[in-house]
């Protein structure tokens, strides 16, 4: 498993709400370019990570608790044991073959159309497709859902945003 971050620019502030990014032009993409497209697209989720506002932080919204969300994830996870009880090297989503992901990541054409046109417009590969498929299976599982549903996959494709052509301006 691997985590990594990074500033989106040199200044540290390019899309940032409140502080204006001081970066000349040509420097943020010239910047994301150093990680190669090879490298994110092993990658399967890239998130884009603003600052919370005092607002955001003090603001008396009820939440999620950590236990609710641990109960969901260990529930997602005796999914994936049943799922590939029969296959001893598999132990999640994430591990799966191409065939395999044909096999169990079926979409409805609603969702064959969205991942299409997603892969048309940020020029995905064979790789992200695969790994958009094994992440959508992987929110629906969390959802409690048998089927992948056009809004699972529509969050997997979201996590592709360092994917997105003209992202850095």
């Amino acid at each position: 498993m691997l985590v990594a971050s990074m500033n989106p620019c040199p200044c540290g502030y390019y899309n940032h709400p409140e502080k204006d990014c001081v970066c000349g032009p040509g420097v943020v993409q010239r910047y994301l370019n150093k990680v190669s497209g090879p490298l994110l697209d092993r990658i399967d989720l890239h998130v884009e990570v603003t600052p919370v506002s005092f607002d955001q932080m003090t603001a008396t919204r009820k939440a999620e608790t950590s236990a609710d969300i641990r109960e969901r994830v260990e529930r997602a996870r005796e999914w994936q044991t049943k799922r590939f009880e029969a296959f001893p090297d598999i132990h999640s989503n994430a591990m799966m073959p191409p065939q395999m992901v044909k096999d169990l990541c079926r979409i409805n054409e609603a969702g064959r159309l969205l991942l299409k046109k997603a892969m048309e417009k940020l020029g995905l590969s064979a790789r992200a497709y695969d790994r958009i498929l094994k992440v959508s299976r992987t929110i629906a599982d969390l959802a409690g859902s048998e089927e992948i549903k056009i809004e699972h996959l529509a969050e997997a494709i979201q996590y592709r945003s360092l994917d997105r052509e003209g992202w850095a301006g």
